[in-house]
């Protein structure tokens, strides 16, 4: 039986995201009975839980545009027939709205997850804490699951029950275009932010455009480089306290509003596309392949595939510092999954989520298609990788990262409505010469403290 996909073009539900919405508390991993649907139980000792050998169908509510899902899926079909997926896809702005919704009517068994407090606050994701037991997920690096650990009621992050689990390990930083890059005497990666400033101002001279970025929709792209300046500018610590929910945290600091000045200064110079506030994340990608940019702040999920559309044409680099020989940082959390609180098969959900890290096979889906550090034990195998290619590269970077402690968990992920409603539409105001750095700042901090005080 194949797998089949399905996928959502309707209009996008519009959700109050931090609103109360009636849901069935599930209980937490490996004590909700699922002998039925799966053919085993996580409360029995004697064995972790497995898919069993009756017909399953896992429903799914995933990404639309990257292809490590759905290739994991048709891996996991080949090894275990008995499972197959049933797949409905959206973009992440429509996910990031649908998200309450869609777990409260029509809870799928594995679904792609936005910021999840509010998720985890209203009983809408399955506490995970028994299948990590289960399944040895707690002997992991204590650092793939912190961003995925809630404590009761979803109110501070990176501590407490696990909620979710990761498909890879992501990172973001700089692509760039080397054919670009040779026409303005870049040879190699800036080694500084005055470096960048340099190159971006000689691709403006050169007419090629500097940068190939997203902005448009609910889940605005200039976050990418705003934080990336932000790192740039000051360590990841208090900004992470932040996205933690840490008492007494504060987005609205020196470092950052010198960050928010400088992403001004680009915007000013005309750095990005006059058409920015337009432009998705698919035109963004289908542009930066075309030629029509030299630099384009995103993750490494496209190293695979940009390996494969502009093979040797694309380098990568981190954020460079503001000072020569300053510290690294840069934005890496896991690529999301969780199980909704009232998913009919449960086990079979986590029995994949496992099978994710542990499968050499599905270890090499992770990186070839992915570009990412799979999940997992600290002493698995990790798949061979070309030397030259982008994914080498985003490699490489995310293992000096994990080095120099430099992991940053991304800003929109506060709180579960401050993507959409802050930081988009006040990145697109700086955009349009409608905001300051200064009021930005404070816009979203206010956003903020309302959104947590009300949780």
């Amino acid at each position: 039986m194949s797998r089949r996909i399905r996928r959502w073009n309707g209009a996008v539900l519009t959700v109050a995201l931090g609103g109360a919405l009636a849901a069935g508390c599930g209980a937490p991993g490996g004590d909700a009975p699922q002998a039925e649907a799966t053919g085993t139980s996580p409360s029995s000792a004697s064995s972790a839980p497995t898919c069993g050998t009756a017909p399953v169908t896992l429903n799914g509510y995933f990404e639309t545009g990257f292809p490590v899902p759905k290739d994991l899926a048709d891996e996991f079909t080949k090894q275990h027939p008995n499972v197959t997926f049933n797949i409905r896809e959206d973009q992440f702005a429509v996910i990031t709205q649908n998200a309450p919704r869609v777990l409260a009517d029509d809870p799928p068994d594995l679904m792609r997850l936005p910021q999840v407090s509010e998720l985890v606050k209203n009983n809408l994701l399955k506490n995970l804490d028994g299948y990590a037991k289960a399944f040895g997920w707690d002997s992991w690096p204590a650092s793939q699951l912190q961003q995925m650990r809630m404590v009761p009621g979803g109110k501070t992050r990176g501590e407490g029950s696990l909620y979710a689990m990761g498909l890879n390990f992501s990172m973001t930083g700089v692509f760039y275009n080397k054919k670009l890059a040779a026409k303005i005497g870049m040879s190699e990666p800036p080694a500084t932010l005055a470096e960048l400033d340099d190159a971006l101002a000689k691709a403006k001279s050169a007419g090629v455009p500097p940068i190939a970025q997203f902005n448009g929709g609910a889940t605005g792209g200039l976050a990418f480089p705003l934080q990336d300046l932000m790192a740039a500018y000051g360590p990841p610590g208090p900004i992470n306290d932040w996205i933690f929910q840490k008492p007494g945290a504060t987005i609205d600091t020196p470092p950052n509003l010198a960050a928010t000045r400088h992403l001004e200064k680009w915007i000013k110079a005309g750095y990005f596309w006059k058409d920015v506030n337009a432009v998705d994340y698919a035109t963004m990608m289908s542009r930066f392949i075309k030629g029509e940019g030299l630099f384009m702040f995103n993750g490494d999920w496209e190293s695979g595939n940009l390996d494969k559309q502009m093979p040797g044409d694309v380098g990568f680099f981190l954020m460079p510092p503001e000072r020569e020989g300053g510290g690294q940082a840069a934005m890496s959390a896991p690529l999301t999954f969780g199980i909704s609180s009232r998913a009919k098969n449960a086990d079979c959900a986590a029995f994949f989520l496992n099978w994710v890290a542990t499968d050499a096979k599905a270890r090499e889906i992770g990186v070839r298609v992915g570009g990412s550090h799979p999940m997992g034990p600290a002493d698995a195998a990790m798949p061979e990788v070309k030397a030259g290619t982008v994914t080498a590269s985003t490699l490489e970077a995310g293992a000096k990262i994990g080095k120099d402690n430099g992991a940053m968990d991304f800003i929109a992920n506060a709180t579960g409505a401050i993507y959409a409603k802050s930081w988009t539409p006040q990145l697109q105001k700086l955009v349009a010469g409608q905001q300051t750095p200064d009021g930005l700042l404070k816009s979203v901090q206010s956003d903020y403290t309302s959104q947590v005080g009300g949780s």
